[in-house]
């Protein structure tokens, strides 16, 4: 282990601004809300949080504050703002608003306005996260800013995912502009192996609801695997300037190679972060950012893949010697207290235990049941997880006994 991860970090945090955890996504398993209140709440912030209720194994945390009923979905606008705005009132003082999903972090960017009574947050520009996040603007915004990314195509027609598929070649990789708006059960981000299973899922475009629209479907040439996949995470001030940043390296990854990160490291890579953060600011994303990358093994450059105007999931891998992670200098900035240089812990790794384990079972088959001591190495070796923590125990407990009833309701659907 690096350090003790309940140390505190040489700037303290100002317990009189308080915390509130805004996701609009339904997702019980979403870990980065339990990090956030962790983080914070060992650090004496009160943390509250939009759950939806006691069935999120979050909301069993010791560093919960308080959690609150969920909210009405980013495409009602107006139902949100009058929702967090009786939220705050309940708080009864201003609070640091972190949005948790893409979705919450652009409602913040273009409602700053109306939630400025209650809440405090970085202020930029309204149509930056949109312009981001949207992977359909994004390709756009690194055309504009001549960032690398993979060439990609918009089919519209049949005939164009068949011009795709040759020009891209297959396996190629398919995303829908806008993840936040799909329907239960759609992956964001999906690697297509043969044309019918491509017609099958263009197909899907005409069968959604314009309340459920999640835009354009996206074609990408699929960067070969063997260079890795990489991201960047960092807070930048209201003068774009880096207060924190680092670079991991994804080991594995929920989907494979399509997917968040089950087992990540922190790694230096000077070259990266310099590109990374050239990019943020040529885009002008103040606030958390989350970026993808992977690396073109043959060319020697990095695809930009994905651009998140939040915090990331798996931030606590990025815990530095003295403690000081991407949530606590949020705060930090956002209450006015000076943020401290880091103190990286390069080698660091970070495990999200229930994906791990599934995609352990289900890749034991083809490698011939591996030895359990293998497959029970990297949970020895990490030295931050999602969910387990000696100091805060019953979250992970209720993740496992959620895990375990989901696995027996697909079991029972097949």
């Amino acid at each position: 282990m690096f350090f003790d991860s309940r140390a505190q970090p040489r700037t303290r945090l100002d317990p009189g601004l308080p915390a509130l955890l805004l996701r609009t996504d339904r997702n019980v398993f979403h870990h980065g809300t339990l990090a956030v209140i962790r983080s914070l709440g060992r650090a004496g912030v009160p943390v509250h949080a939009i759950l939806e209720g006691r069935g999120n194994p979050s909301s069993r945390s010791r560093y919960l504050y308080r959690g609150h009923p969920w909210a009405p979905p980013a495409e009602r606008p107006a139902e949100l703002l009058s929702h967090l705005r009786a939220v705050g009132e309940r708080i009864g003082r201003p609070a640091l608003l972190v949005p948790m999903d893409d979705a919450g972090a652009i409602f913040v960017a273009e409602h700053a306005d109306g939630l400025a009574p209650h809440f405090v947050f970085p202020r930029q520009d309204p149509g930056v996260p949109r312009s981001v996040a949207d992977k359909a603007l994004l390709l756009q915004t690194c055309e504009r800013h001549d960032v690398r990314c993979p060439p990609s195509r918009t089919p519209t027609s049949a005939a164009d995912v068949d011009e795709a598929a040759t020009a891209l070649g297959l396996p190629l990789i398919a995303k829908w502009a806008r993840p936040w708006r799909l329907g239960p059960g759609m992956r964001s981000t999906t690697v297509v192996r043969t044309l019918g299973a491509l017609h099958r899922l263009f197909a899907a475009t005409r069968d959604r609801s314009p309340d459920g629209d999640p835009g354009p479907l996206i074609l990408q040439r699929r960067i070969p695997p063997a260079g890795g996949d990489w991201f960047f995470q960092g807070y930048f001030d209201a003068n774009l300037d880096c207060l924190f940043g680092a670079v991991g390296r994804k080991h594995l990854a929920h989907p494979p190679q399509a997917g968040h990160t089950v087992e990540g490291e922190w790694v230096s890579d000077p070259e990266l972060e310099r590109l990374a953060i050239r990019i943020v600011r040529l885009f002008g994303c103040r606030g958390l950012v989350d970026l993808d990358f992977r690396l073109d093994a043959d060319g020697g450059v990095h695809h930009l893949l994905d651009f998140n105007p939040r915090i990331g999931a798996q931030f606590r891998l990025f815990t530095d010697r003295d403690g000081l992670d991407l949530a606590r200098v949020l705060h930090l900035d956002q209450s006015g207290r000076p943020v401290p240089d880091t103190l990286p812990a390069t080698g660091r790794t970070l495990l999200v235990e229930n994906h791990y384990l599934r995609g352990s079972a289900r890749r034991a088959p083809r490698a011939g049941l591996r030895p359990l001591r293998e497959t029970l190495r990297p949970l020895r070796a990490a030295d931050e997880f999602a969910w387990f923590a000696g100091d805060d125990l019953p979250p992970f407990l209720a993740m496992g006994r959620q895990s375990a009833l989901h696995a027996i309701g697909r079991l029972r659907t097949r």
